[in-house]
């Protein structure tokens, strides 16, 4: 619903090229603990910036810890649904502008690099379930709001 709260928000910026590789690296790579700190320490503020809720970071993550456990049980099926994540985090970042958009934006290229080496998506997962933690960790820390 549109309303006077939503009329003095700034669009979310864009997620740059640079931003992409640093997330391909923080996804990619398992000596990447330094820049998956800082990158989730900026994004989280910016998040706050932008007005993203705990509860709508808390939804979708709810939707990652569901996988990271079907992940033990059935590992092609969880991978499956690593990759149907892309359309819901669309779906809800079209429905909202404060900070969604963002963090679909940061998300997307993440899922995409899990996903791109079957032999280690299980390996990647853990690695992105981590930089998610972190994401909403220092989005709480820098006053993230539950509504």
């Amino acid at each position: 619903m549109y309303n006077q709260r939503n009329r003095n928000r700034q669009p979310a910026a864009a997620i740059t090229e640079d931003e992409i590789k640093q997330i391909r690296h923080i996804i990619a790579d398992s000596d990447s603990a330094p820049a998956l700190v800082s990158f989730a320490d900026t994004l989280g503020e910016r998040l706050v910036r932008e007005g993203l809720k705990a509860n709508q970071i808390r939804a979708i993550f709810d939707e990652v810890r569901q996988i990271e456990s079907l992940w033990l049980q059935d590992e092609e099926q969880a991978r499956h649904k690593v990759h149907l994540l892309k359309p819901k985090l669309a779906y809800r970042a079209a429905r909202s502008t404060e900070g969604v958009p963002t963090l679909k934006g940061v998300l997307t290229p993440a899922i995409d690099v899990v996903v791109e080496n079957p032999d280690l998506a299980k390996e990647r997962f853990l690695r992105f379930t981590e930089f998610f933690e972190a994401i909403i960790a220092y989005h709480k820390a820098h006053g993230g709001k539950d509504k």
